[in-house]
């Protein structure tokens, strides 16, 4: 009688290891979103760090040209300003030379004085001449200078338009890769879902029949006693048979599962906290990953791919029970099988 409750109180509880199933998909999916996340915010970061660099060369590049331009353009206004003033001194030695002409005309006797004279504002006419084609070419020189540099100003603007637009183009790629690699993750979460649904469904009732087997979260829990002596790591004959059952359910579900998905199953070994003391193995360490080493062995010299397996040794370190008492420390001696992602 005692049997028939504990059974009917193991039914009563499967409800929880579905919940638990659901709420550790949800927190992975949730931690690789957050590392999807992060990465194309590092991504993103490097681009605009990079592209913030260049923006910065390109207006200080724009800035000494818009100073030079402001220097040559009054440069050419000081030219303009001194060609303007030797063209009223040249009108000014025309008039001289117009009135001295008059005078020579006009008066016989100061001819020769009157000569000197015009041989001076000539010479003096010619000299202001060439100052004023100098200061001609000068002007046309910073035309040609200021024409040039307008054109890199533009080249310059230009490059930054098309700077501004890569950015644009990089910021909306990452937006699209998050958008995929979400959808991807999501698919194969809800792939992943489906597929331990089916294992641990079959291993129900491949193993509902037995005590000693319990759902815990999403895990199958064996206990120890159940397929092995006791201090031992080698599997008794009752413990092959079990580990041959779950074998034959890997196999059918493997064939199922696309080749895209990485999942292993990972078995995992505990002991109680009481010390070895001789033996073969020298603490529960060894001795927890003995086991798990012997049932991953077992599964596939049954036929389970070896890169699907996965053994992993506790100790007494992951305790279900921590009290001190012979029910906890035998409930902690346990191998655990958990179905996940590599």
């Amino acid at each position: 009688m005692a049997l028939a409750r504990n059974r009917r109180h193991d039914r009563r509880v499967d409800y929880w290891p579905g919940f638990v199933d659901a709420l550790s998909t949800l927190l992975l999916a949730i931690m690789f979103l957050l590392s999807v996340f992060v990465l194309a915010q590092f991504l993103l970061s490097q681009e605009i760090s990079g592209k913030d660099a260049v923006l910065n060369r390109l207006n200080s590049q724009i800035n000494e040209l818009t100073q030079l331009l402001a220097l040559e353009q009054s440069n050419r206004q000081d030219a303009e300003d001194q060609l303007l003033a030797l063209q009223a001194s040249l009108e000014s030695a025309e008039a001289e030379r117009s009135r001295l002409e008059s005078l020579l005309a006009a008066g016989s006797g100061a001819s020769a004085a009157a000569e000197a004279r015009i041989g001076e504002l000539s010479e003096s006419l010619d000299a202001e001449r060439q100052i004023s084609q100098r200061a001609l070419n000068q002007v046309e020189l910073l035309n040609r200078q200021i024409s040039a540099l307008r054109q890199q100003i533009a080249a310059l603007e230009d490059a930054l338009d098309a700077s501004e637009e890569r950015d644009r183009e990089s910021n909306a790629k990452i937006a699209d890769l998050g958008r995929r690699l979400n959808v991807a993750l999501a698919q194969r979460v809800q792939e992943l879902n489906r597929y331990r649904s089916d294992f641990f469904g079959r291993l129900r009732e491949i193993l509902s029949d037995r005590e000693n087997i319990r759902i815990v979260g999403d895990r199958f829990v064996f206990q120890s006693e159940v397929l092995f002596p006791s201090g031992s790591a080698d599997l008794n004959d009752a413990g092959k048979v079990e580990m041959a059952k779950l074998a034959a359910a890997i196999i059918d579900l493997q064939k199922e599962i696309p080749e895209e998905i990485n999942w292993v199953l990972r078995v995992d070994g505990h002991t109680d906290n009481v010390p070895i003391s001789g033996g073969r193995f020298a603490d529960n360490w060894e001795l927890s990953s003995a086991r798990a080493t012997s049932v991953v062995k077992f599964l596939i010299e049954e036929g389970v791919p070896p890169q699907r397996l996965v053994a992993a040794g506790f100790g007494e370190y992951q305790p279900l029970d921590p009290a001190d008492t012979d029910e906890a420390r035998a409930r902690n001696r346990r191998i655990e099988l958990k179905l996940t992602e590599r």
